[in-house]
């Protein structure tokens, strides 16, 4: 199975201390968002977990004690650097300054386990399309010995992204063409490859390929190790990952991104911080006596010795 540390949250920005001793103890509990009276215990053992997977716009907070869990554990880091300041983005460092963390981050655990998220790109009178092109372009060079990929995707246009975001300018095929073929052109210039993910168009002929930026391929290559050939069945419309855990609780991240996905409210988050407790299994609150607690079914996705021979066979595509 596969554990994803930031897909609902920031974990590694806010909730480091916690995270850190949850791999100490070695198991977690996570709150179904749907029937919030269930709870999942996961162990966080390397016999159980196949890989940690890691989302964030901040790795400094983890920075100086990662390898407790990079030296135990198979990972992969996405790390989300987009063209937005902090009007956009309140509680997100600097270009500069995610670039030279990002540096850091790859010369830790290798850039083959560490993807750029420029996503996603949406556009305003501030950000245009020629900011765009100019800002990517200066990362794509600088990040390129530190990335094994770049995935991107557009906007989706949820009803509470229109609502906290009303200066968004709709991104028509045109503008869509238009900064995926300069994406495209920028990547291969660089050396690097590129992918959208979540994001609906076909956008190969700018060398982009449309695929799961979580897929057990990828995950496989950046860790040396072979997984089965599985069906992935992704999170949303457009999304061709594989399917993950999520140890973290919507509500919770600071980083008050007026594009968020995972936020109802930019304020609760803030609210919510008041119940998290950095030595409970919970990333907020604590049991409940109406709690009902299950173990989950950890079941691997390492393929056999027989399966490996297999697919050792096959090209790398991507």
């Amino acid at each position: 199975m596969i554990i994803n540390t930031g897909g609902r949250t920031d974990t590694v920005q806010y909730f480091s201390p916690w995270l850190l001793k949850r791999f100490a103890e070695g198991y977690v509990l996570a709150r179904n968002p749907l029937f919030p009276d269930k709870v999942a215990r996961y162990e966080l053992d390397p016999e159980v977990v196949d890989c940690v997977v890691f989302c964030s716009k901040n790795y400094r907070p983890i920075l100086p004690r990662l390898r407790e869990i990079t030296d135990r554990f198979r990972t992969y880091c996405f790390y989300t650097i987009t063209a937005y300041g902090r009007d956009v983005e309140p509680g997100v460092p600097g270009i500069a300054e995610s670039m030279e963390t990002l540096k850091e981050l790859a010369s830790i655990i290798g850039p083959r386990r560490v993807a750029w998220r420029y996503d996603p790109v949406l556009l305003t009178k501030t950000y245009t399309i020629e900011r765009h092109k100019d800002t990517f372009a200066r990362m794509a060079a600088e990040l390129a010995p530190h990335i094994d990929r770049c995935v991107f995707s557009f906007v989706e246009m949820y009803r509470k992204v229109e609502r906290n975001m009303p200066e968004l300018i709709p991104l028509g095929d045109d503008y869509r063409n238009e900064l995926a073929e300069f994406l495209g052109a920028t990547a291969a210039r660089c050396g690097f490859p590129i992918q959208t993910c979540g994001t609906n168009g076909d956008y190969t002929r700018f060398g982009i390929r449309s695929s799961g930026c979580m897929t057990l391929d990828i995950l496989g290559r950046a860790n040396g190790v072979t997984f089965r050939k599985l069906k992935h069945p992704g999170i949303r419309e457009g999304c061709h990952c594989i399917e993950t855990r999520d140890i973290g609780a919507y509500d919770t991240c600071l980083n008050g991104c007026k594009y968020c996905y995972a936020n109802q409210d930019p304020h609760k988050a803030f609210g919510n911080r008041r119940f998290h407790d950095p030595d409970s299994p919970l990333l907020l609150g604590h049991l409940k006596p109406s709690d009902v607690v299950t173990s989950a079914q950890q079941k691997s996705f390492l393929a056999k010795p027989s399966d490996s021979r297999d697919a050792s066979s096959q090209p790398d595509l991507f």
